[in-house]
């Protein structure tokens, strides 16, 4: 497992990438919710009620960074989070 630090807007988020058989589950989380690969679970967070935004194909947090947001909770829609934004805007609106 890697971890580091995230920084956008002067603002720091920590990465996490966890290396798997097939690919990485890779997440960045923020004071306020977290941007995720596609290992982890829509439906749950968002029975949790957590700001959370779900991109897909990524293999490191730089990738997740660039890729299109496809999928987002209600908690994360509170906070500005759009589908088709990058990664980077929804992260700014979660840190």
């Amino acid at each position: 497992m890697k971890t580091m630090d995230v920084e956008i807007d002067g603002k720091k988020g920590t990465g996490v990438v966890i290396e798997l058989s097939k690919a990485p589950l890779v997440l960045v989380h923020g004071k306020h919710g977290f941007v995720m690969c596609g290992y982890l679970s829509m439906e749950t967070a968002e029975k949790m009620g957590v700001a959370a935004a779900l991109v897909r194909g990524v293999n490191s947090v730089d990738d997740l960074l660039k890729a299109k947001i496809a999928a987002v909770t209600k908690a994360a829609s509170d906070r500005g989070v759009r589908i088709d934004m990058t990664g980077r805007d929804a992260l700014a609106c979660l840190l």
